[in-house]
């Protein structure tokens, strides 16, 4: 069978090349394997879940041989999200990575100590735009137009469920995705103690 070029839904057989975009794509949009040893962490914290808990919200990029190679994932309602990935998702992850005991002494600690805190995606300047997503596409594959269609995709479910607001969270130093998002109409939500992060807003309407 022949795939299209473009966005899809996402399968379970999907799983390892999620994983693997997320790896790569994980330090300031580059490879984070130098970081993190482990290669499944980072898409423990930031992909899998929200392919296990939100399926219908999971999209990838299939080259046209069936390969994903950049991914659009997020909830619906964050709020929720939190609460499930707490009740049901740490439990599968809590014995490979436990909370670490004291301060973090790695970058692999941090992470791990996110992963524990998912408390920490519920801010109430937020609480307009209760949707949230992460969306992440292999090298080859950015500047292309391909991250549009997946958010036009992702947009377009969500309006479907009825949610009219959508949030994500970036690196503030990495200034290409920055660029990227401000094309497609985000725009910057001030929040307490952002870290090294930058919150953005958009509504769910059609028009990108």
């Amino acid at each position: 069978m022949t795939s299209r070029t473009g966005p899809r839904p996402y399968h379970p057989d999907d799983r390892a090349a999620l994983a693997d975009i997320c790896v790569r794509t994980a330090d300031n949009g580059g490879d984070s394997g130098h970081l993190y040893p482990d290669r499944e962490l980072m898409p423990s914290i930031f992909a899998a879940p929200y392919a296990y808990l939100e399926p219908d919200l999971a999209f990838v990029l299939d080259d046209g041989t069936g390969r994903a190679v950049g991914y659009i994932l997020g909830t619906a309602d964050t709020a929720r999200f939190v609460t499930e990935f707490r009740e049901r998702w740490l439990p599968l992850v809590d014995d490979r990575y436990p909370r670490p005991a004291g301060e973090p002494r790695s970058p692999a600690d941090e992470m791990i100590a996110l992963l524990h805190n998912p408390e920490r995606m519920v801010l109430p300047e937020l609480v307009g735009h209760p949707a949230h997503l992460h969306i992440d596409l292999l090298p080859d594959w950015q500047r292309k137009g391909y991250g549009r269609e997946l958010m036009r995709t992702f947009l377009a479910a969500l309006r479907a469920k009825g949610v009219t607001g959508v949030h994500l969270s970036m690196l503030t130093a990495n200034t290409p995705a920055g660029a990227f998002y401000d094309r497609l109409g985000f725009t910057g939500v001030q929040v307490p103690d952002p870290g090294p992060v930058s919150y953005l807003v958009r509504g769910t309407e059609a028009g990108l």
